[in-house]
């Protein structure tokens, strides 16, 4: 599932070819996703400009001029891709339709946003914007890992007691939102703290060393462009290359990358997902 780094590269995809223009015409071409459309979506759409787009975890939020605001997911495959874009930040043309595009949307500057989703996981609902944050999927979360909200006394306290491995720890969306799998693992290798040790049992000093560390990788992986390992496109169809720098993820039974350590990349699973690590750097 594309994590922080990869839908905020998607937003900034987008951008360019929606903000300031209209939807002359949207396209809903099934009744769901992951769970049904609001209803009329498609009549919601049409004729709305596009305000802005901001990310908020891992969902994009589109505002538009009718005052309501449409939150895409992208769930395990879903890729929303620009074609036609009149200002040449894009060169792909009009590609002909497929059978995983759900939902499209023609821009009245020509440029066309396809929402492809093979296996469905993906999610579009409609929002107040001035209520946007008040959504049963947006409510619930924590502070944005690159945002003023999230600093050392945040994280010490979101820790205080808490008895379960970190690595569970800070894919709750409560204490931090927008981290998955991939950029923990990577993060707790930087930091050199062994995912397995109890969240509420690390040192004030370590979590503080950690939030710098965690804004790190997510800004490394933003400018490469997130990371591509199966369905993950960036918004101009292109592959993200922050997967060629892991240190850690997927690399089980490779050499550890700090100078002067024998130890090899492990792998353990954790609450039914990967964790990998090097048992003799992370303590």
């Amino acid at each position: 599932m594309p994590e922080l780094p990869e839908v905020e590269t998607v937003r900034r995809g987008l951008d360019p070819a929606m903000s300031g223009a209209i939807i002359s015409q949207a396209d809903v071409n099934r009744p769901d996703l992951r769970w049904p459309f609001p209803p009329d979506m498609a009549a919601r759409l049409a004729g709305q400009r596009v305000l802005a787009l901001r990310r908020r975890s891992k969902y994009i939020l589109i505002d538009l001029s009718s005052g309501e605001t449409l939150l895409v997911h992208l769930g395990m495959s879903g890729r929303m891709l620009v074609s036609g874009d009149p200002l040449g930040q894009f060169v792909h043309d009009h590609p002909a339709p497929e059978k995983h595009d759900h939902v499209v949307l023609h821009m009245d500057n020509g440029t066309r946003i396809t929402f492809n989703d093979p296996r469905r996981f993906g999610a579009m609902d409609l929002m107040t914007t001035a209520d946007a944050a008040d959504h049963k999927l947006l409510r619930v979360l924590g502070p944005e890992p690159l945002g003023n909200a999230f600093h050392e006394a945040h994280l010490i306290a979101a820790f205080q007691g808490k008895m379960s491995p970190i690595k569970s720890a800070l894919l709750d969306q409560s204490i931090v939102a927008g981290l998955g799998n991939i950029y923990v693992c990577e993060a707790l290798y930087r930091a050199k703290i062994r995912p397995t040790r109890k969240a509420g049992q690390i040192s004030k000093a370590r979590i503080s060393g950690l939030v710098p560390i965690i804004r790190n990788v997510l800004s490394d992986a933003i400018e490469a462009g997130g990371s591509s390992l199966r369905d993950f496109r960036q918004a101009d169809g292109e592959l993200g290359y922050f997967q060629h720098s892991f240190d850690v993820y997927g690399r089980e039974g490779a050499p550890c990358r700090t100078a002067g350590c024998a130890g090899v990349v492990g792998r353990i699973v954790q609450s039914g997902r990967s964790t990998f690590f090097c048992a003799q750097c992370q303590r």
